[in-house]
């Protein structure tokens, strides 16, 4: 049984999965289609944790308030990755699902995105939150597997060592893992 498919069964029985990974990796589309597979609640900790409009920063304790509220219940599949609050996800958590492409495809990735949502609030996106790209987030995903990567690898081990998880490090391996669910439906 390859990973892949060893997740996908995972997923059928799933309640509570996490998407995590960098910018522009596509897990918001997977953590999309799998709430629409699954038939879970679909959670974007951007929009519902930490943005207020015109790109402000919800209160730290505040964001860690909703999130434990929203992971206590019983379904849901959250897209987000902040290592900072592993602490009340991932013991809730039923699977996770890391992101983990390369850094030139998230980067071109972010620049559709842009090119498609520039001036406005992508649907993921707390209102008031219109799409930009700055350079200092350019360098956030240049550098995200050296600088992040270990605070990850950290966090699953220290707050998530029984809860499985499947690296999916390419658009095929995404898709394969999509199609699976589609058949098991």
């Amino acid at each position: 049984m390859t990973d892949t498919t060893r997740v996908a069964s995972i997923l059928s029985d799933a309640k509570r999965v996490l998407v995590i990974g960098c910018s522009g990796g596509g897990k918001t589309t997977l953590a999309r289609r799998l709430s629409e597979h699954c038939d879970l609640p679909f959670v974007s900790m951007d929009r519902e944790f930490f943005w207020l409009p015109g790109w402000t920063s919800r209160a730290r304790e505040e964001q860690r308030n909703l999130i434990a509220a929203k992971v206590a219940e019983a379904r849901w599949v959250m897209d987000g990755t902040n290592p900072s609050t592993f602490d009340l996800r991932l013991p809730r958590a039923d699977v996770v699902l890391w992101v983990r492409m390369p850094r030139l495809l998230c980067l071109i990735g972010v620049t559709r995105r842009w090119l498609k949502w520039r001036g406005a609030a992508r649907p993921e996106m707390a209102e008031g939150c219109p799409e930009r790209v700055s350079w200092e987030f350019v360098r956030y995903i240049w550098t995200f597997e050296r600088k992040s990567v270990p605070r990850i690898e950290e966090g699953l081990q220290e707050h998530g060592p029984g809860v499985p998880v499947l690296q999916i490090r390419s658009r095929a391996q995404m898709r394969a893992l999509l199609e699976l669910l589609a058949a098991r439906a």
